[in-house]
């Protein structure tokens, strides 16, 4: 007959089992569907005195109230930026506008661009400064003259050369053509150089936030040419677009400038790479518009950030942000209880999935149990009851059977049954009584029950 402590152990194991199971996918989930997200992620920014590094400190306050810190990496500017996120070596960066095309080349396959775009954060114009030069008719004038073009590898540099090479002051190679000279400047220290008169000319491709481009702006004494040329130019160079930079907008007591100026731009790209964590993603956007939105020189209140124009696949959470906003959670819980919400609910939910079924399985399968149980002992006693109404048993086998009812009763007793049971579970002990009656005095006892 079966033991029911067993049977026990055997419930017990299957609870530790099904336990063990929901741990391990909770694991799973937590592991490879919803990890936590970093507590650091690096960026690469560009020059200290530049625009980027200048937004980058902004987004590093942004992150450091949730939590999170922002690792600065200065850099050259956005070429160096491109190399670092496509060698992963920082996972967030900004990239100015028309540099894409190069990566997508140099990775042959579109599918293998690990680069995501979260917005583009402003527009990025191209300052040319001079003292006296008359450049509104074109860059030609600048031949023969020192001209600062921005760090070597640099997205300035890259960018002056290539308007350069189009008026015919260097060549295609980007070498100087006679005695003009290029100089590998930029910042603050070709803005000194070029308010001291030992540069001619400066071509800065930078934010009107920049600290550079503001110095220049407000020096009264230098020039901003406006390029007659703007809209041919952007024709050539499908990555530009023309701006204006309205008489006044930079000092209207001072008359600066002292008439629109037409200027090419380019918008600066917010760039990641394609596994940041997607709850890093939404904070670096938020950390965007509250550093971008505000109203510049050159662009309207919440203009940007922008889902439009970006150089690289727009990322699926930059999609969802600029349709729907801030997630819900983060919109009302700080940023680490939101992410800990958030993950919860990941992983509820599966394990409810799970559970339901098991639920409702369960109960059914541990009545079937039981109820099969209680007929395997009126099977015994059926048996044992035969075996005494067809023969003499001997003392020995006599004890045995009074044994054999006992733990047939005490089994009976022990095992939980529900209360549906109750009935059967009664004429069962019934049943023991009278084989029991039956063994001890055979004869007192006429007929025989159906079992």
């Amino acid at each position: 007959m079966e033991n029911p402590r067993p049977a026990h152990r055997r419930w017990f194991a299957l609870w530790i089992g099904l336990i063990l199971l929901l741990f391990f996918v909770a694991w799973v989930i937590v592991k490879i569907v919803s990890p936590s997200p970093p507590g650091s992620i690096k960026m690469s920014t560009g020059v200290v005195d530049g625009a980027y590094h200048h937004f980058a400190l902004k987004y590093q306050a942004v992150l450091r109230q949730n939590g999170i810190a922002l690792e600065l990496q200065p850099s050259s500017g956005s070429v160096e930026n491109l190399k670092r996120l496509s060698d992963g070596d920082v996972s967030v960066a900004f990239v100015q506008g028309g540099l894409a095309a190069e990566a997508l080349d140099a990775l042959g396959d579109p599918q293998d661009n690990p680069l995501r775009s979260l917005a583009t954060i402003g527009f990025e114009p191209v300052w040319i400064f001079t003292h006296t030069l008359n450049l509104n008719d074109g860059l030609a004038a600048l031949a023969g003259k020192k001209v600062a073009v921005g760090v070597a590898g640099s997205g300035n540099r890259k960018v002056a050369i290539d308007l350069l090479k189009t008026y015919g002051v260097v060549n295609q190679k980007g070498e100087a053509i006679g005695a003009t000279q290029l100089f590998d400047e930029s910042g603050m220290a070709a803005v000194e150089k070029l308010q001291a008169h030992d540069l001619d000319a400066m071509i800065v491709i930078a934010a009107p936030q920049a600290p550079s481009v503001v110095r220049l702006l407000n020096d009264s004494k230098l020039q901003l040419a406006s390029l007659v040329h703007a809209e041919g130019l952007a024709r050539r160079h499908p990555h530009f677009q023309t701006v204006v930079l309205k008489r006044g907008s930079v000092d209207p007591s001072r008359d600066l400038p002292a008439h629109d100026t037409r200027l090419l731009a380019t918008t600066a790209n917010l760039v990641i790479r394609d596994e940041l964590h997607p709850a890093l993603a939404y904070l670096l956007l938020e950390a965007a518009t509250q550093t971008h939105r505000a109203p510049s020189l050159l662009s309207l209140p919440g203009e940007f950030p922008s889902g439009r124009g970006t150089d690289f696949p727009l990322a699926d959470e930059a999609v969802r942000y600029f349709k729907n906003g801030r997630p819900f959670l983060q919109t009302y819980l700080p940023f680490w209880m939101a992410n800990f919400v958030q993950r919860m609910v990941l992983i509820l939910i599966p394990l409810i999935a799970v559970l339901l079924p098991l639920f409702k399985i369960i109960p059914p399968l541990r009545d079937w149990r039981l109820e099969n149980r209680l007929y395997r002992r009126y099977g015994e006693l059926k048996f044992l009851e035969r075996d005494i109404a067809t023969r003499t048993l001997s003392t020995a086998e006599a004890e045995s059977a009074r044994q054999q009812l006992d733990s047939i009763e005490r089994d009976v007793i022990e095992t939980r049954f529900p209360h549906d049971f109750s009935d059967r579970v009664h004429v069962l002990q019934q049943h023991v009584d009278y084989v029991r009656a039956k063994l001890a005095h055979p004869a007192a006892v006429p007929g025989r029950p159906a079992a």
